[in-house]
């Protein structure tokens, strides 16, 4: 440890105290929520990203959040689609196995995004398949090669949830499963998909929250890392 550990401005230690840490600790770097923050309680955690900071993601961020980061961090990436910034822009180089992300439709496409890129930031190879959901099961078959090759296979989908049943009874990797707030009004905002995955019979499927491509994208990063020699 430095002899004087940096020490945040006082306008930060009113908003938020970073885990620089996190990094050295967990073997992945931190990441910012930035819903429900300002725009100006996000650029003070981006300016103090870049005077001390590493990688960094910023999740959940809306136009305005993204240009308060970008304000500081001009070189950082920003998926519209996403609501996802990462800092600095280039992902690092793959290691470690495939994560191959399915969304069951186009409307799931923010959530799956999410996922994508979290696990592509956190240093893992990635393939996306969209549009592929139950209603039309030759859909899922024809990807069967590239789903096969995965080490791990992220879900997500909304209406009624039911995809990463089928997939995870057709290949033999971990299936992280994401329900979405996607559907008509008896879904209840996602709690019909998550209810769905809960009770999934086959084996080998996790589930993380409604709407939560970030969790989802960690854990397949952490399941597809590689293996210590």
């Amino acid at each position: 440890m430095p002899d004087h550990p940096w020490q945040p401005p006082a306008a930060l230690r009113d908003v938020a105290e970073l885990d620089h840490d996190r990094a050295h600790r967990r073997g992945y770097p931190e990441a910012v929520y930035c819903e429900a923050k300002t725009p100006a309680q996000v650029r003070l955690i981006a300016a103090a990203v870049r005077e001390h900071g590493g990688p960094t993601l910023f999740t959940r961020a809306a136009p305005e959040h993204a240009d308060a980061v970008l304000a500081e961090l001009p070189d950082a990436r920003y998926d519209v689609e996403a609501r996802l910034l990462a800092w600095p822009a280039a992902a690092p180089d793959p290691t470690g196995g495939l994560v191959v992300v399915a969304a069951a439709g186009t409307s799931d496409l923010p959530v799956a995004r999410e996922a994508l890129l979290v696990a592509t930031y956190l240093g893992r190879a990635c393939e996306l398949v969209v549009d592929v959901g139950v209603a039309g099961l030759h859909r899922v078959l024809g990807r069967l090669e590239l789903l096969r090759r995965a080490r791990v296979v992220v879900v997500v989908a909304g209406m009624d949830g039911a995809l990463p049943s089928v997939v995870a009874g057709l290949v033999s990797a971990p299936v992280v499963a994401v329900p979405t707030s996607v559907g008509y009004g008896a879904a209840f905002e996602g709690l019909a998909p998550l209810l769905t995955m809960l009770t999934s019979c086959a084996p080998g499927v996790a589930v993380v929250n409604i709407d939560n491509g970030y969790g989802a994208g960690h854990l397949a990063a952490q399941i597809a890392a590689p293996v210590d020699s």
